[in-house]
């Protein structure tokens, strides 16, 4: 797995300068997962069930401009929806944008790159995402006004949120958990998608000047635990945008 060169680990720290986080990711290669859940002790019988739907053009118009428009459905929780930007300089974000309530500029950093995002949040109750899904309630209904306005500034021209189609959804089970030997709260996540196809990832997350020191650790304690760490990166909205356009054009 390529390291980060010197140019990049600049640009990444101008970054995390005005980032409220960092997220550290690793994906586990499918061929691996079962051997990374026994080494990490995961109990799967202790996981969060979700299920994540994607709105979107049928060629991803709005995922090739950068913008990710998602809802989320959690087993005995309230439901989400989020839009969000990436990539992004927080710096030359909207101030008041900034300040909204549910932003989020965050750095994920995995193995040989990074990206950093702007997420606007919004918590809903636990029956929109569902009747959305089955077309009892408009999309963009999901989403508050900010949402909408920070969708319109950055979509492109004449996409329009209640025109989006529905991709999903896709089955998540989420788990947080604090090994012993680590002495931090890691999040394991297995998205499962209708082909059967798996992704497992792996993350923490941790304030920005900590960011080296954690990613160190979080390194060491992998390996000590024999979990593979230079397989190849994959991106979980990626996958499942690629997954849900093929379909549409098969259809």
């Amino acid at each position: 797995m390529p390291r980060l060169s010197d140019e990049q680990l600049g640009q990444m720290l101008d970054l995390m300068g005005d980032a409220d986080s960092v997220e550290l990711k690793l994906t586990v290669p499918e061929a691996d997962q079962r051997s990374a859940v026994e080494a990490l002790d995961i109990d799967p019988l202790d996981a969060e069930l979700r299920q994540v739907f994607f709105f979107d053009t049928p060629d991803l118009a709005l995922y090739k401009k950068g913008v990710v428009a998602r809802a989320r459905r959690v087993q005995k929780k309230g439901d989400d929806s989020v839009v969000k930007l990436r990539p992004v300089v927080p710096s030359q974000l909207d101030e008041g944008l900034r300040q909204s309530p549910g932003m989020v500029v965050e750095v994920d950093a995995m193995p040989g790159g990074f990206v950093c995002s702007a997420a606007l949040k919004r918590t809903l109750g636990t029956t929109e995402v569902r009747a959305a899904a089955k077309g009892e309630r408009r999309v963009g209904k999901l989403f508050s006004k900010s949402q909408r306005a920070f969708f319109a500034e950055h979509a492109p021209e004449g996409v329009d949120l209640d025109e989006l189609a529905i991709l999903g959804p896709i089955h998540v089970l989420k788990l947080k958990f604090s090994p012993g030997d680590y002495g931090r709260r890691v999040v394991a996540e297995m998205w499962m998608y209708p082909d059967y196809t798996r992704i497992l990832e792996l993350s923490t997350k941790c304030a920005p000047a900590e960011a080296f020191d954690v990613a160190a650790r979080t390194r060491a304690f992998l390996a000590k635990r024999g979990v593979d760490l230079s397989g190849e990166q994959q991106t979980k909205t990626r996958t499942a945008l690629e997954f849900f356009a093929n379909q549409s054009q098969r259809g």
